[in-house]
């Protein structure tokens, strides 16, 4: 784990460190992979979190098929994720035609970055969620519930509060994912300077014309990487089991 990134760390050409990774177009990539990291963060949160109830409080087989079917982006080569986008929001796409009509185009734009990165990083939040919904069990949204607490207020102040950290680590590992996409993105999106050059395509294009600068940008991307994961990591609230108990003991009203 620790000698790939001990390696790109000497090869970095510190001297010209500060020059490389404050050009106008490795601060345009940086800003926009930040941008649409968050905002396909925030996409993964709305889609993921119901996705995980449902797989987490119903029963059946048919459930298998369904989370067979969310999961499947973690193992899909990336650019077939982005071809499979393609055909469904392309301009000749099984949707993207009929928003063309609307004058809605989506393909290689920056909301076919966003839409492509929420596409590979959405399973890592349904599993942290799902996951800590399972742990935290239903015995306190039961409680809530014969007290007279409606759907709606005990998913806001019982079960989301139980879930907190789960939550909070599946954002971090979707942002993590989101900002180092590449495959989907080039393929969905393409590479236009501002608009859809994310920091890994950068990284890319610059590898051919100036080694140097690619090594810096990638050394840049780590940082960035650390730096989202440690810092969340270390604000993230606690145990599933102690949010939960805190959240049952608290009033719940209708």
């Amino acid at each position: 784990m620790l000698l790939p990134l001990l390696a790109l760390a000497l090869e970095v050409e510190w001297a010209r460190f500060p020059e490389l990774v404050t050009s106008p177009s490795a601060t345009a990539a940086l800003l926009l992979s930040l941008r649409t990291a968050a905002a396909s963060t925030v996409a993964c949160a709305l889609l993921g979190v119901p996705m995980a109830l449902v797989l987490a409080r119903v029963r059946g087989r048919a459930l298998r098929l369904v989370r067979a079917l969310v999961l499947l982006p973690l193992v899909l080569p990336p650019v077939v994720g982005g071809i499979a986008l393609l055909a469904a929001f392309g301009r000749q796409g099984l949707l993207g035609q009929h928003l063309e009509l609307l004058g809605v185009r989506i393909a290689f734009s920056t909301a076919a970055v966003v839409l492509a990165q929420t596409f590979v990083a959405l399973p890592f939040l349904v599993v942290s969620v799902e996951g800590a919904l399972r742990t935290a069990g239903r015995r306190y949204a039961d409680v809530a519930a014969t007290l007279g607490a409606g759907p709606s207020t005990v998913l806001r102040r019982v079960t989301l509060p139980g879930v907190a950290p789960g939550l909070a680590a599946g954002a971090v590992l979707s942002f993590a994912r989101a900002l180092g996409e590449f495959g989907a993105t080039l393929t969905f999106a393409g590479s236009r300077e501002g608009v859809t050059r994310t920091l890994p395509s950068e990284i890319y294009l610059v590898r051919e014309t100036d080694p140097g600068a690619a090594v810096a940008l990638s050394f840049l991307l780590v940082l960035v990487a650390l730096a989202v994961v440690a810092g969340v990591h270390g604000r993230v609230p606690g145990r599933s089991g102690g949010s939960t108990g805190t959240a049952g003991r608290g009033r719940v009203g209708p």
